[in-house]
């Protein structure tokens, strides 16, 4: 079974604004894509256990079939650049997702 890491072509994050975090997951292959979509493996739930969040904290969770991508947006724990902030960014924040395996 592979993980998210061996079938997606991209991985990013980044600030949605100073009080959210934007995660992103594109894919080169609709066949990548849809094994992702289909296996169930990508959930709020999971995304809640991933970053210790609850799920009034996750914005929003979209597949976007046409561009081949996940779109996850979730509330930053600090403001960007505030006291406490470990990534001004928010550019190193997707790499919980990688070792989600997809079944």
């Amino acid at each position: 079974m592979p993980s998210l890491f061996e079938l997606a072509k991209v991985f990013r994050s980044k600030n949605s604004g100073p009080f959210e975090l934007t995660l992103d997951i594109l894919f080169d292959s609709p066949e990548k894509y849809f094994t992702v979509k289909e296996s169930g493996q990508i959930t709020v739930e999971r995304i809640c256990q991933l970053y210790q969040i609850t799920e009034k904290e996750v914005r929003c969770l979209v597949f976007f079939d046409q561009a081949l991508g996940v779109k996850i947006t979730i509330l930053r724990d600090v403001s960007s650049g505030t006291v406490g902030d470990r990534d001004v960014y928010g550019a190193q924040q997707h790499a919980p997702l990688m070792n989600i395996i997809i079944e």
